[in-house]
């Protein structure tokens, strides 16, 4: 019988997250180091990537390697796939996590550029790289990709519309890729809900005394509460689970 420690270790496996240098992407690569994999951190920003890099790599001695990347241009993701097999021979585990959730007052506001902004990110490029890192998992003979998505894919609210809709387009895309490269690649949709990051606090309530009331747990999530879940996916506890939504929500109905 394999033991809970083993379920979840991933040493010497090679971790990519898109946006990871901040948020929950950040807390996933920290997780991910710890239970020994080697890191890649790619985002926008390479400083941002670098200063995480460094932090990973001082607390837990495995290689977090950073790379800049705008995951919603088609043709950059290429080469981070390149660099990335380059630097480490393989990835065992990608998370599609970077993407953004613009704020507007009214559906007339959202013009095609912030909207198709919206959609290259949190869609187009999960897709580019889930085929082409998938494809490479099936020839080595096994993977797992996660795609993070929102409990508004579900709830979409008017505020965040295209968001949503593209969102919810990955909750298609992962039950799609789970059948494209089953059996030996693995693809779950990890669905977080209100969490208390950077993002956070931008949020307006009007007041509202309990915003996160109608939820079972009637609060937003601390970034760490991601952990769990994330670890689940990416690691040989998640065995028999793909194509599946992972819900981290706090209990919203």
């Amino acid at each position: 019988m394999t033991s809970p420690t083993e379920l979840f270790d991933l040493t010497d496996r090679v971790v990519l997250i898109t946006g990871g240098s901040r948020g929950l992407g950040r807390e996933m690569a920290f997780a991910a180091a710890r239970c020994g994999a080697d890191v890649v951190i790619a985002s926008r920003k390479l400083d941002t990537c670098e200063a995480t890099a460094a932090e990973i790599e001082a607390e837990t001695g495995r290689a977090a390697w950073p790379y800049a990347v705008h995951v919603g241009r088609w043709d950059q993701l290429d080469g981070l796939v390149d660099a990335a097999y380059e630097r480490f021979g393989k990835v065992d585990v990608l998370v599609n996590n970077a993407g953004m959730s613009p704020v507007y007052e009214k559906q007339t506001d959202v013009t095609e550029k912030l909207f198709d902004a919206v959609v290259n990110l949190n869609l187009k490029g999960p897709f580019r790289l889930s085929a082409l890192i998938g494809e490479k998992m099936v020839a080595a003979g096994g993977g797992v990709i996660i795609n993070v998505s929102t409990h508004g894919s579900l709830r979409p609210h008017p505020s965040f519309l295209p968001y949503a809709a593209s969102k919810a387009g990955l909750n298609a895309m992962t039950e799609g890729l789970a059948q494209a490269f089953g059996p030996t690649v693995r693809v779950n949709t990890l669905m977080p809900g209100p969490f208390l990051t950077d993002i956070s606090k931008a949020w307006d309530f009007d007041g509202t005394s309990n915003p996160f009331g109608h939820s079972a747990l009637q609060r937003a999530g601390n970034p760490d509460e991601i952990v769990g879940a994330a670890l689940f996916l990416m690691s040989d506890a998640s065995s028999f689970t793909t194509g599946s939504i992972v819900r981290a929500d706090g209990g919203i109905p």
